[in-house]
C-alpha cells in the first residue's frame, strides 16, 4: 500500500539509511576486525555482540528501505480542504468519554506520539477512519481493544 509522505519526512528517512550505511555499518565492520584479530571466536563475546549488532543494523536498514519504496512524496498544500487528508489535524472529541484529542496524520518517519498533538500514521486505524470525513461527522473506530465512537469536531488544513 502507497502511504503519503511529505519531503521533509522522505529526506529524513534517506538520510538514517545514509548514515547506517556510511557510518555505523563501517564502525561495526571495524569493532568486528579488531575483535577477530584478538583471536580465538568461540569465546569473544565482543566479536558475537559486534555481529549480532551487524544483523540488527542491517534488518533496521532493508525495514527503511522498504518503507521508503512504499511512499509517495506529497504536497500537503495540494490535498483537498475541509476534510480530512494526509497532513490535516484533527480534533475528535469522544462520545462516550466526553474527551477531547487531537491528531495530525503524517507519512512514515514523521510520526511522533508525545505532546499535545499526536502525529500518527495515515494507515494507523483511527486515521484510516477518519479520512474523508468532515466537520461534525461522527465516527466509529474500530480499535484492537474496543471500539471508539467519535465526534469531528475541528480541522486544520495543510498550512493553516
Amino acid at each position: 500500500m502507497v502511504q503519503p509522505i511529505t519531503r521533509e519526512g522522505y529526506d529524513k528517512l534517506k538520510k538514517e539509511i545514509q548514515h547506517l550505511e556510511n557510518v555505523v555499518m563501517p564502525e561495526i565492520a571495524e569493532k568486528i576486525a579488531e575483535a577477530r584479530a584478538e583471536g580465538d571466536l568461540k569465546e569473544n563475546a565482543e566479536y558475537h555482540g559486534q555481529r549480532e549488532e551487524q544483523g540488527r543494523i542491517a534488518a533496521k536498514i532493508a525495514q527503511l528501505k522498504t518503507r521508503l519504496a512504499d511512499c509517495r512524496v506529497v504536497d500537503k498544500s495540494d490535498m483537498p480542504k475541509g476534510e480530512v487528508t494526509f497532513g490535516s489535524t484533527v480534533t475528535i472529541i469522544d462520545v462516550d468519554l466526553d474527551e477531547e484529542e487531537t491528531y495530525e496524520f503524517v507519512g512514515p518517519g514523521e510520526e511522533n506520539y508525545d505532546g499535545p498533538v499526536m502525529k500518527i500514521l495515515t494507515t494507523s486505524p483511527i486515521a484510516t477512519a477518519l479520512m474523508g470525513k468532515k466537520v461534525g461527522d461522527q465516527v466509529s473506530i474500530e480499535l484492537p481493544r474496543t471500539t471508539m465512537d467519535v465526534k469531528i469536531v475541528k480541522i486544520v488544513d495543510h498550512g493553516e
